[in-house]
């Protein structure tokens, strides 16, 4: 019979082969997956992802007993303000143990916070280069504000304290400004966040002429939860948002990418609505201010007019009798000088005139007698140049058709032809 092992003889061989000093208290650098709690003790998936395709080239079972999971937790929260939660990268301390029951696991010992620090910023930075390298990174922070933004759309979780704080100090400003205000829901914590905030800010652009800016706002929570806001695809969307975008994620010394991208950070939810209401204030000072400039000039306007009335009252009285004197004299002295000037061209004009009838009618007789003996001349012109003289010195005149003959060729045998005499005519047919 073929020798065998039972499979607690086999575990026991693995336990006693891993028990070697390369394996005990070594630092390992993974990402955690799948982390759960149970018992006071920390279990956990420990994985590693190719940096080119994401899938995952290793795994393995990872835990943190209750007696030192209180310890480093408190310790790691205390230096990085997140609590372990899965897609963190961590560098920990650990030994390879086998469990009969349980199977191979790595027991953790020790957690190296820095490196966790160090590895958010790390990834915090590769977002920012990769989103200025493509040219977006101040596109939102270059948006310009309207001079009053009170049509403000805002992304939150319906129900969240941050948005009952934001309403609330929105809606009870002591400037009793009233603003145009709509919730597009998404999650703000977690794997979902990214793709619900994304999600909103789409249905904010399909009406986007409806809005003035875009506030994201969440109270406090989880400085772990931020790692959400650290996203390239949603830090993109913000970026290349066409609106100013407001961010008040509820923390004051931590920043995540979405802060760099967005057109202003606030610290708090409160913040936000303080800074819109503020706007608002700066507007109604303004139009305080021209309305004052605008009565000052309507009051200096009037007191001018009143000063101007007032001389006019005075003259008022005095003014007609003034008038009527003044036209009386005007007329007066029109009247001499209009008889002065009548008398100095009339009276050369009437001896003009007399001496001219006197010498009328011998003008007329000459001018007659001169006509007279034109007409004549020209009527002895017009005898001499007569074609009935000419015809009396023995010449005719011939037509054909009504029309004189010039020329024998035009002639044909048989035209009737008309001859004309002094005294009379004849027809005849030329052969």
């Amino acid at each position: 019979m073929t020798s065998h092992l039972s499979l607690s003889g086999l575990c026991a061989i693995i336990t006693r082969q891993l028990n070697v000093p390369a394996l005990r208290d070594v630092w390992v650098v993974a990402e955690l997956s799948d982390v759960r709690q149970s018992g006071g003790h920390c279990y956990m998936e420990l994985i590693e992802k190719n940096a080119d395709t994401g899938q995952t080239v290793a795994r393995l079972r990872g835990i943190i007993w209750a007696g030192t999971f209180a310890r480093l937790h408190a310790d790691f929260f205390s230096a990085t303000g997140q609590r372990l939660s899965a897609g963190m990268k961590l560098l920990v301390r650990g030994t390879l143990s086998n469990h009969a029951a349980y199977g191979l696991s790595f027991v953790i010992s020790a957690i190296d916070a820095s490196f966790t620090l160090g590895e958010a910023e790390r990834r915090r930075r590769e977002i920012l280069e990769h989103l200025k390298n493509e040219g977006v990174l101040d596109l939102n922070r270059t948006t310009q504000w309207p001079q009053v933004p009170w049509r403000i759309a805002i992304i939150s979780a319906k129900g969240a304290a941050g948005y009952g704080d934001f309403m609330h100090q929105l809606t009870h400003n002591s400037s009793h400004l009233r603003f145009r205000t709509r919730l597009f829901e998404a999650v703000l914590q977690g794997d979902r966040t990214a793709p619900t905030v994304i999600a909103a800010l789409d249905s904010i652009a399909a009406d986007m002429d409806q809005w003035d800016c875009v506030v994201i706002i969440r109270g406090g929570g989880a400085t772990s939860d931020l790692a959400a806001f650290d996203n390239y695809e949603l830090a993109l969307n913000v970026a290349q948002f066409p609106l100013p975008v407001i961010v008040g994620i509820g923390h004051e010394r931590d920043v995540t990418v979405l802060d760099y991208v967005a057109n202003m950070r606030v610290k708090t939810p409160t913040a936000a609505a303080e800074w819109l209401i503020a706007r608002g204030d700066e507007a109604l000072d303004h139009l305080r201010s021209l309305a004052d400039d605008i009565a000052r000039a309507a009051t200096d306007i009037i007191s001018g007019a009143d000063k101007r009335l007032a001389y006019a009252e005075s003259l008022l009285a005095v003014a007609p009798e003034t008038a009527v004197q003044r036209a009386a004299s005007q007329l007066q002295r029109c009247t001499m000088a209009l008889a002065e000037t009548g008398a100095r061209r009339i009276t050369p004009a009437l001896e003009r005139l007399d001496i001219t009838q006197a010498s009328l009618p011998g003008i007329i007789d000459t001018r007659l007698a001169r006509e007279d003996e034109r007409l004549n001349s020209r009527q002895t012109l017009l005898n001499a140049l007569s074609p009935v003289a000419t015809l009396k010195r023995g010449y005719t005149i011939t037509r054909v058709n009504g029309k004189a003959a010039t020329s024998v060729a035009s002639l044909n045998v048989g035209t009737e032809i008309q001859t004309i005499f002094a005294d009379g005519s004849i027809k005849s047919v030329t052969i």
